[in-house]
């Protein structure tokens, strides 16, 4: 396959909510670019792009696809990205890594929830963006909506470019007011018939025409100076002015195809070829050290990875841009996160599910590689003496979480292995064994998202599993100062464990002084402080442990065992189980005994006295409390803040923000089970939010008594 130079290379974005025609756009351009022999549909399974046996099943896009295809001398790399938001790490990555994003429009359904959410993600990566109404044959199709709701969401910065003469199942010519042309197809598509603009049309196109050329000349002082000398621009300098345009998201421009009957494609292959800026016309990258890096094919060899795929057959795929310099077959690069060797033993192009032998990828360009050691996403290699490292690439945190099992204990270590795989595959899907939770959970962006990662691992991987409701870290602390002693005294030939340990036990703030005199029950108790010992908890929080013996009451070599058996009761709170927090001990008095007293004893004896003396100093339970942060259209408010009230939210502030109202609240982590699932069931998936922990916060009295219950419960039910 012939090598590109980085001025014959485009990298582009294919954007777009779930049923859109992404797929079926892509299969198009692929076709008219020489890459496929024919066209594969949705329907019949075999596009070059969805060829993972659950997007089969499904009947969307799980995975993003890297694809290819050549034009006019010119090389078009694409991701196709899923379009449901569940798996909005395909579309994160390919705007991480390419230039340009085509956003394409159902114009059946106008503008989506999933369009409004990508056209975020291109603002944050400050991506230009053109518009792609497709299924222009749907009998439903109505582009004059389309453009109106567009222009809702996005502004006045939308053009047309093209438009329909007819929509339905009767189109098959367009009007293109760049070129002032007609075009018209017959029944097969591909290769258009250019006429003049019928009368008919004149009007209009002109009008078009004029808004056009005006919107291309705001983008250049020079063009606007050309405008206003000839009252109008010719074909090249509108090229010029669109392409600033696009650049400096000033300008939308709007097309039109019918993906499906291969209408329309071409014209736009060859705006994308003429228009779109090269990747040696893009700002150079900046390195994490924030140098800028030119993408320059003399420049030292460095190549980042994006995306590793499990691809039958062929084992790990990366996929990778070459952000300077060239590589070839058989290159030895280093890997800078891992400090190994890595060699390129075989280069590709790839087009979905096909991939096309190369010698050489130059500066700018998305290739593949397989079989590398130990290189994983997000991963720098470069050539020897080169030291580019380059930030990975950042994704949304989690929205959603449950627990999860193998049906079959024994293949707890199995599932292990195939997590880690799933996770390289989508950065999305995280997961942790929870110690104190004892459940492994799975974070995901939503139950549409894990759901179908379950389908994969019983399907594809046949290991079946079951998800759980995932248990909730609390905390337990205590209210208020209370005493305790306990002797452990245990003799049973030879010899015995003797220890006996006098404590008190009050809740610890930082800066409070340290104690001097305890009142119980009309009886005073003073205490001297000899040593101090602060244990930074790792669940949060601190054990504050105060030595106050007197007199030599309890040498000083049992003090380790007595924090130890502390310690254990921390991690194991006396209500529920859960780690306990913010508590100074103070130990001021024991006995031992000069042969049976040993670590066991003291350990034992700390443990039982700490664990009576919570149970008298007004224990409470803690909850996590979240900052959650909701979108939500405005007439949808009302249902989305009488839903956070019922799970306990407390209300922090609302204002409005691009087009959207924001709600501020906080929320308890227990209530935010399956909220994602309701917040699109409430707003017809037009709300999303973000969720940070907070802190933890005292649980309502009903609560806490119902989580005694079902402690105590477990707990008999362990015994039996």
């Amino acid at each position: 396959m012939k090598v590109y130079q980085a001025d014959q290379i485009k990298n582009i974005s294919l954007l777009g909510s779930s049923g859109s025609g992404k797929t079926t756009l892509a299969e198009a351009m692929l076709f008219e670019g020489g890459v496929v022999k024919r066209r594969g549909n949705i329907e019949n399974n075999n596009t070059i792009s969805d060829y993972h046996r659950v997007e089969h099943e499904y009947g969307y896009s799980v995975f993003s696809s890297v694809l290819f295809t050549e034009w006019q001398e010119k090389k078009l790399n694409f991701i196709d990205s899923p379009g449901a938001d569940d798996f909005i790490s395909g579309a994160i990555t390919a705007l991480n890594v390419t230039d340009t994003a085509l956003m394409v429009l159902n114009s059946a359904q106008g503008i989506e929830v999933g369009t409004e959410n990508l056209f975020r993600y291109t603002d944050t990566y400050h991506k230009p963006v053109i518009f792609v109404v497709n299924q222009l044959d749907h009998e439903k199709a109505n582009f004059e909506n389309t453009m109106e709701t567009a222009r809702e969401a996005f502004g006045r910065k939308v053009i047309i470019v093209q438009y329909p003469i007819t929509v339905g199942t009767g189109f098959d010519a367009l009007v293109d007011v760049l070129k002032m042309k007609m075009y018209k197809w017959g029944p097969d598509g591909g290769e258009p018939e250019i006429l003049e603009i019928p009368e008919s049309e004149k009007t209009k196109a002109d009008e078009l025409h004029n808004e056009l050329v005006e919107a291309a000349a705001e983008n250049d002082e020079d063009l606007m100076e050309l405008f206003f000398d000839k009252g109008s621009l010719d074909e090249e300098e509108m090229r010029r002015g669109i392409r600033k345009g696009l650049v400096a998201r000033d300008l939308f421009p709007v097309f039109c195809v019918s993906a499906a009957k291969d209408m329309g494609v071409r014209r736009l292959m060859e705006f994308l070829g003429n228009i779109i800026p090269l990747v040696s016309q893009m700002p150079p990258k900046q390195n994490s050290k924030g140098e800028e890096v030119a993408c320059d094919p003399n420049g030292p060899a460095s190549i980042f990875v994006f995306k590793t795929s499990i691809e039958p057959h062929l084992g790990e795929v990366s996929f990778f841009k070459v952000m300077s310099g060239k590589v070839s077959e058989g290159m030895d690069l280093v890997n800078m996160t891992r400090s190994s060797k890595e060699r390129l033993s075989q280069l590709y192009c790839v087009a979905g599910n096909t991939r096309h032998k190369v010698e050489e990828l130059q500066a700018g360009d998305i290739g593949a590689t397989v079989k590398l050691k130990e290189t994983k996403t997000n991963h720098t290699l470069n050539t020897k003496g080169c030291d580019y490292v380059f930030d990975p690439i950042k994704y949304p945190a989690p929205k959603y979480r449950t627990a999860i099992r193998p049906v079959n204990e024994s293949d707890d270590e199995r599932l292990g292995e195939i997590f880690q795989r799933m996770h390289e595959e989508d950065p999305t899907i995280v997961v942790e064994y929870s110690k104190e939770l004892k459940q492994t959970i799975v974070y995901g962006q939503g139950e549409f998202h894990l759901n179908t990662m379950k389908w994969r691992i019983e399907n594809n991987d046949k290991l079946p599993i079951e998800f759980l409701t995932p248990r909730i870290p609390y905390r337990e602390t205590i209210t208020k100062q209370a005493r305790a002693d306990y002797r452990h005294k245990k003799q049973s030939g030879g010899a015995g464990q003797f220890g006996e340990v006098h404590l008190i036990i009050e809740p610890y703030y930082e800066g409070m002084p340290d104690p001097t005199l305890y009142r119980f029950n009309g009886q005073e108790y003073k205490v001297n402080v000899r040593n101090k010992e602060e244990i930074e908890l790792e669940w949060g929080g601190k054990l504050v442990f105060c030595n106050c013996i007197v007199g030599g009451a309890i040498d000083n070599r049992f003090m380790p065992a007595i924090i130890k058996g502390l310690m254990e009761k921390m991690e194991e709170g006396p209500l529920t189980g859960s780690y306990a927090r913010d508590i100074r001990v103070c130990v001021y008095d024991g006995k031992m005994h000069p042969v049976d007293s040993n670590e066991i004893s003291f350990k034992l004896a700390g443990r039982h006295a700490f664990s009576t003396a919570f149970k008298e100093a007004g224990p409470k339970i803690l909850e996590p409390v979240y900052t959650v942060e909701v979108r939500v259209p405005s007439d949808r408010m009302g249902d989305v803040m009488s839903d956070l009230q019922g799970r306990r939210a407390i209300i922090e502030g609302m204002n409005s923000e691009k087009g959207f109202e924001v709600i501020k609240a906080k929320v308890p982590l227990k209530e935010m089970n399956k909220y994602s699932t309701s917040l699109s069931s409430l707003t017809g998936g037009r709300a999303f939010y973000t969720m940070s922990f907070s802190k933890y916060d005292k649980v309502p009295p009903e609560i806490q008594e119902q989580l005694l219950t079902d402690y105590e419960k477990q707990s008999k039910e362990k015994e039996e």
